[in-house]
């Protein structure tokens, strides 16, 4: 992995083009995982209703995704969540 000085400083959003690069590779690594939209969607939900037992969640700002981790067997898929936490119960 290089690191990019200029980009460290520089505090612009991301390119159009680049955030249209990620979310192909977002909808590739979708497509080979044999996870459907719907699926996904529901392990989503499910996630939620077992984290918000526990914490108060921002629903609005939650991000659920399938992406891939370099392992001995080559790239695995992963789920990724970032889930804000306002309060915990």
């Amino acid at each position: 992995m290089s690191f990019n000085l200029f980009k460290f400083f520089n505090n612009s959003k991301p390119s159009s083009k680049d955030t249209a690069k990620d979310r192909l590779k977002l909808i590739l690594i979708n497509d080979r995982s044999s996870i459907s939209p719907e699926t996904l969607n529901k392990i989503k939900e499910e996630i939620l209703v077992v984290i918000s037992k526990y914490v108060d969640i921002e629903i609005s700002d939650i991000d659920v995704k399938m992406t891939k981790t370099d392992d001995e067997d080559g790239n695995s898929p992963a789920l990724v969540a970032s889930i804000p936490i306002k309060h915990i119960k």
